[in-house]
């Protein structure tokens, strides 16, 4: 299956919330016999997953790979986005010809447990009461997401991975499957994450909590009920953590001081400036295809992100004999996840033996640079993936 492209198009009213728990897309439901075990120490369930899949699993069932999406992705990283009309989010990476290769390989993308795309979160119905789960829903956290999305692969019968892809949040995941079942993972690319997360980030997942909380029309998580939606806290949080994914420099080459339709300042509260409107505008099309309550959920889930813990505070004890082989990339203007969280988890990674390659990618693009058509990193994604390829006896397209 080939990226569609596609313009945008504006979100009709009560679509974001039918795909909750109706989701365009391939669907596996666990019921009462197949409880999915949270950290919380509570069993969730019945639950769904919702997912999409590309391409064919070949006959011994060894050309999967898993792509882990990021905080404000989903499963649609290689189509169509039924909300939105947009094309993948991964369309410089996923699909016929590129790195995650589609004709070559068995490519799935699954929505996170506390997502808004169809994997049950706190926008799903909850069978016990027939009302959206809300902040009942419990905390889930990185590894609740991982033990799901091995539940999946389970159900789809495969029973090992080729390689399991992922930024950011979907970089965490990455790193975490290969933690938790190394034996299971016979590759991982973690790009821009780190195995904890750092107090700076937590701070700004606060700043974007509280601003959602703040808005009147949050009501306590109960929106939906009471026909309103916490738009502007939302789109505030957006904003906050969006210039985070920039860098100082992108911001510069692409704005400047420049004004934003007019010759002189309004002196007033207005957009003023282009930086400004570009800000607006990415709070204002996120608030149409996500839930305010799954920001809270999936952002907490990465602030209790920490594989060190499990292991009495030693990186290198969670790896430990692993044959996984890795790649990590970094970006040198990414400051949410700087390159010296990603030498930390490299110089983990080679005391524990296991077999890693290391990339440092200049690009003033920032975090969001993995996203983007960033031609050093796409070629370092491929040459890693063929490398792993040839060594895993996989045969070409």
């Amino acid at each position: 299956m080939s990226p569609t492209q596609s313009k945008s198009r504006k979100v009709k009213t009560g679509e974001r919330a039918h795909e909750a728990d109706h989701p365009t897309s391939l669907l596996a439901v666990f019921g009462a016999d197949k409880p999915l075990r949270l950290d919380s120490g509570v069993d969730l369930s019945p639950f769904q997953i919702a997912y999409q899949a590309y391409g064919k699993l070949n006959a011994d069932r060894s050309n999967a790979i898993l792509i882990c999406h990021a905080l404000t992705g989903d499963q649609h990283v290689a189509n169509e986005h039924p909300v939105t009309g947009k094309s993948g989010w991964w369309d410089t990476m996923v699909g016929p010809g590129k790195p995650v290769d589609t004709d070559r390989y068995f490519v799935v993308c699954s929505n996170v447990v506390g997502g808004c795309m169809g994997s049950t979160g706190p926008s799903s119905t909850n069978p016990a009461t027939g009302k959206l789960w809300g902040l009942d829903f419990p905390v889930i956290t990185i590894p609740d997401m991982v033990r799901a999305q091995a539940m999946l692969l389970d159900r789809l019968g495969i029973e090992k991975l080729f390689a399991v892809v992922g930024g950011s949040m979907g970089g965490m995941q990455a790193l975490q499957w290969a933690a938790a079942y190394p034996e299971r993972v016979y590759s991982a690319l973690p790009i821009a994450c780190s195995t904890r997360h750092s107090a700076q980030n937590i701070a700004f997942h606060e700043l974007g909590r509280q601003a959602v909380m703040a808005d009147p029309d949050w009501r306590g998580g109960r929106y939906f009920e009471e026909g309103t939606h916490p738009q502007r806290g939302l789109g505030v949080a957006r904003m906050a953590a969006h210039i985070t994914y920039l860098s100082d420099a992108a911001l510069h080459r692409k704005f400047g001081r420049r004004l934003q339709d007019r010759a002189v300042p309004t002196f007033s509260f207005d957009a003023d400036f282009e930086v400004e409107s570009y800000l607006r505008h990415q709070g204002s099309s996120f608030v149409e295809r996500f839930d305010a309550n799954s920001y809270l959920y999936l952002t907490r889930a990465m602030d209790y992100f920490d594989i060190a813990a499990d292991h009495r505070g030693v990186l290198a004890e969670a790896y430990r004999g692993t044959r996984t082989r890795f790649c990590v990339v970094s970006f040198t203007s990414d400051w949410l996840f700087p390159t010296s969280e990603s030498r930390a988890v490299v110089h983990a990674l080679n005391a524990s033996g296991a077999r890693v390659s290391f990339a440092e990618i200049e690009t003033d693009r920032g975090h969001d640079a993995f996203l983007l058509d960033v031609p050093e990193f796409i070629d370092i994604a491929r040459a890693f993936l063929e490398s792993a390829a040839s060594s895993h006896g996989l045969a070409g397209a």
